[in-house]
């Protein structure tokens, strides 16, 4: 006798969906291979990534993060559209980095500060108004 079609599926919860541990996603990894990812960094898919022969072995986390970027997206609206963890999203996108199916482009560094007679001289103009 085969069990309830609602206790065959004891992983799935109707008001949840499937409910599915981010370490089991990662194989319990923490930490990318690669790469940082800040949050605002942008993510972009390699030409052709999604039907390339290293794409046949991704996790369908890993394809729908390709989907995602093909055009520019942000670590943070990939974690926000994905419904995932960052640091399971940063996880991903290590793999994805690694095997050469997308690009990162991370913000600038803020090195180049103003000058402190430039601040000085806006400070002045806005104490002037």
């Amino acid at each position: 006798m085969s069990p309830a079609p609602e206790a065959q599926h004891d992983w799935l919860d109707d008001d949840a969906g499937p409910v599915v541990r981010p370490y089991t996603v990662t194989g319990g990894r923490v930490r990318p291979v690669t790469g940082g990812f800040d949050l605002v960094a942008f993510v972009l898919a390699a030409p052709g990534a999604a039907s390339s022969p290293d794409a046949a072995h991704l996790q369908p986390e890993h394809r729908a993060i390709l989907a995602m970027a093909e055009d520019p997206i942000s670590v943070a609206e990939l974690s926000a559209g994905l419904n995932l963890v960052l640091g399971v999203v940063r996880v991903l996108l290590g793999d994805l980095l690694a095997a050469g199916l997308i690009a990162m482009y991370e913000p600038s560094t803020a090195a180049h500060f103003p000058e402190d007679d430039v601040l000085q001289a806006v400070v002045n103009g806005l104490r002037a108004l």
